[in-house]
């Protein structure tokens, strides 16, 4: 019987035989990383001492409380929060300038600022939040994009009405208790996160696991729908989580107001933002325990590459992009359960633009209008340079080179529907090799163009392969992560500058100069001045609108469009949906960084200091001006352009934030599909009023007439004559 039963276990499968040991898989899947981390900060290639990783174990824990409250959002409505530390930096902010400024008491302070904290939970989920309440979840993940504007320029104002003279915007410890671990100096503020940071982990675990309401909140994430037919206010659940959400947020920018200040009166940081992001991508967005862990390794690894000899700030952020890439790669894809079922896509905000019906397209005044439609807007463009100056021929030229860069987002989310919150770090590729191109080898403009265009079509295939692998929105965190990458680390002009020399990287040089000459186009045509340049960003932008339309007519658009909805639908019909979004963010990324050389070029230089193009911060609202006008339209895309930019130059610093986000959480409200369905809506409007007046029946159209009503007999002959003239569209 031991023999048969030997022979019964080596004829098992492989792969059943191999289960058994897969608690040993799970097992090493926690300690290994963990123990690398530990080599890491220990022995290389950042040790640190014990004060230092005390010391970014408390930045942790700061970093671990905005996460967590993204991860709480991200449960009861299933969006990614980019509103999160702006929601705690408002309330925060208040508190410390009655501190700094009117030397209110600080617990005084703080008991303000919490009160300010549950206010404007409650007022942000009733006001703006709910409204998205049956939209796509996307729609509301891009609402917080707009909503984080909006806090942006509150803070602005905030600071601005208490007066910005004051000489610090560092909390001081409300007692005075001073110690040292190594040669790292912690006073009453440490103090006050060491005891604060547990007590709100074990807070927020008790009222999730305990209360009714957090037991409630954690079924209603499932399912809303369902948990509204038992009898459970899933609205005001979330009222509730916004609220939570925000307090934590409120407490972690309190506690690093007292060990490393606020900025007042300036625009938080990405980095902070991204530390905690990074936390919940390696939580895989909902698994507290491992976020908060994430988020004090994340603190601790940060302190100690900043410890580090010759330390530059540049390389904290390329690490961190490393981490987020590295945790897509090698986490695990969700189930299809649970979270899989909301990865189906409901774009009503991405619109399809409806072609002109065929049945009128060929008609003598709609081929008219059209034409003379065309003939209007080339002759704007064209006649622009003769009633401005440079200086406005300039800026008209950026908004053009910005429309080329929000073409190369209608492609990406618009069609394929995925995130990009970095196009502006693939617009930096491109600006760098281009620019490198122009300046060290004097090559032809068309070369540099072509170049750049590779090298960002590279990088987003590079960035955007991880991503698909975890789906849903984690595109857009990565994203983030590369925009920042870049503008912090590939464009630094102190590594890869002529004579940047950084310690174990291979010597720079790579980088173009401060001063790059506009040589001619194939050596013939002079672009020196503002005027001629602008000319050439038109041509390049007509270029690519000619190239886009051809793809969204083609087989490859249209199954763009089919993964968008349905990405298992998809795959159902034999499409390989995985190398189609790889070749559409190859797509993407060459028009982002086709644009990026127009504009290193139009700047005359790689500009990385004040005025700085390329930062996420330019690519969250590259984001705003693609939605503001229209997700899936080319010439809304060209008015969110002109909207944004020009509110850029023309309003003060505090208004141009509440334009953008003002703007785009209007017309999401409003306006879901931007401002070229308006466009377009009118359009329609006067094609029914055309089939109206001959008579047509035009099935694409809502307000046709009713198909037993006679048509005249010589506007019937002139209509099926048009038909079969003009051509038929797919």
């Amino acid at each position: 019987m031991l023999g048969m039963r030997d022979r019964t276990d080596a004829s098992l499968p492989v792969r059943t035989r191999l289960a058994d040991f897969e608690w040993l898989g799970r097992l090493l899947a926690y300690v290994v990383p963990v123990a690398a981390f530990i080599f890491a900060v220990r022995v290389w290639p950042f040790p640190a001492p014990n004060g230092v990783i005390l010391d970014g174990a408390l930045g942790g824990g700061r970093i671990a409380l905005i996460a967590l409250g993204i991860a709480l959002i991200y449960r009861a409505n299933r969006i990614i929060n980019f509103s999160q530390g702006d929601l705690g930096q408002v309330p925060a902010t208040l508190g410390a300038l009655l501190v700094i400024t009117l030397s209110v008491n600080y617990f005084l302070a703080f008991a303000t600022g919490l009160v300010a904290a549950l206010v404007l939970g409650i007022v942000v989920e009733t006001l703006i939040i709910r409204r998205f309440f049956r939209a796509p979840r996307l729609i509301l993940t891009v609402a917080t994009i707009g909503l984080s504007q909006v806090l942006i320029g509150a803070g602005l104002f905030l600071a601005e009405a208490f007066g910005q003279d004051f000489q610090t915007n560092r909390l001081e410890p409300p007692f005075e208790v001073r110690f040292e671990v190594g040669s790292t100096i912690f006073n009453g503020n440490d103090v006050i996160a060491m005891v604060a940071i547990p007590i709100a982990f074990v807070a927020l675990a008790a009222w999730l696991r305990l209360s009714n309401i957090g037991v409630a909140v954690r079924g209603s994430a499932e399912r809303a729908d369902r948990a509204s037919t038992l009898g459970i206010p899933v609205r005001r659940l979330h009222t509730i989580v916004w609220t939570v959400a925000t307090v934590l947020a409120f407490l972690g920018m309190w506690l690093r107001a007292g060990a490393v200040g606020l900025p007042i009166g300036t625009v938080l940081g990405p980095t902070f933002l991204l530390l905690a992001l990074g936390a919940v991508v390696i939580g895989r967005m909902e698994r507290f325990g491992i976020i908060a862990a994430a988020a004090i390794a994340l603190g601790i690894l940060d302190k100690a590459i900043t410890y580090q000899p010759d330390h530059n700030a540049a390389f904290n952020d390329g690490v961190l992009f490393l981490v987020i890439l590295g945790a897509l790669l090698l986490t695990r894809r969700p189930s299809p359960g649970r979270v899989g079922a909301d990865q189906v896509s409901t774009w009503q905000a991405a619109r399809e633009v409806r072609p002109i019906p065929r049945e009128l397209k060929g008609l003598p005044e709609v081929r008219m209008v059209r034409w003379a439609l065309l003939a209007a807007v080339a002759a704007f463009l064209v006649t622009l340079p003769l009633w401005l100056d440079e200086s406005r021929i300039n800026l008209a030229a950026v908004i053009v080179i910005f429309g080329i860069i929000g073409v190369s987002l209608v492609v990406l989310t618009g069609w394929a529907g995925q995130v990009s919150l970095g196009q502006m770090g693939f617009a930096g590729v491109g600006a760098a090799v281009g620019g490198w191109v122009t300046y060290y080898t004097e090559t032809d403009l068309a070369l540099a163009l072509l170049a750049g265009g590779a090298a960002g079509a590279l990088g987003a295939i590079v960035v955007g392969y991880p991503a698909l692998r975890r789906r849903g929105l984690t595109l857009a965190v990565s994203t983030l992560a590369f925009a920042l990458f870049v503008s912090s680390f590939v464009l630094n002009q102190e590594l890869f500058g002529e004579n940047g020399e950084p310690p174990g990287i291979l010597p720079g040089q790579w980088l173009p100069g401060f001063r790059i000459d506009r040589l001619p186009v194939f050596g013939r045509f002079d672009i020196e001045t503002e005027t001629r340049f602008y000319f050439l960003c038109l041509v390049v932008l007509g270029l690519m609108l000619v190239v886009v339309r051809g793809v969204r007519r083609s087989r490859t658009g249209r199954v763009l469009i089919a993964i968008r909805e349905n990405d298992s639908a998809a795959r159902s019909y034999g499409v390989h949906a995985t190398r189609t979004n790889i070749a559409c963010f190859a797509l993407s990324g060459f028009i982002a960084a086709v644009a990026g050389v127009l504009l290193v070029h139009q700047q005359t230089g790689l500009q990385v200091g004040a005025g700085n193009l390329y930062l996420p911060q330019e690519s969250l609202r590259v984001f705003s001006m693609v939605v503001i006008g229209g997700l899936g339209s080319l010439p809304g895309v060209l008015l969110g352009a002109a909207y944004v930019w020009g509110t850029q130059y023309f309003l003060p610093g505090q208004w141009t934030f509440l334009a953008t986000g003002a703007g785009l959480l209007l017309i999401l409200m409003i306006l879901p599909g931007g401002l070229g369905a308006v466009l377009y809506d009118s359009r329609d409007w006067l094609l029914r009023q055309v089939a109206k007046r001959r008579r047509l029946v035009v099935p694409s159209l809502v307000a046709d007439v009713r198909v037993e009503e006679p048509v005249p007999e010589p506007f019937r002959e002139e209509a099926e004559e048009a038909a079969e003239r003009a051509p038929v569209e797919v």
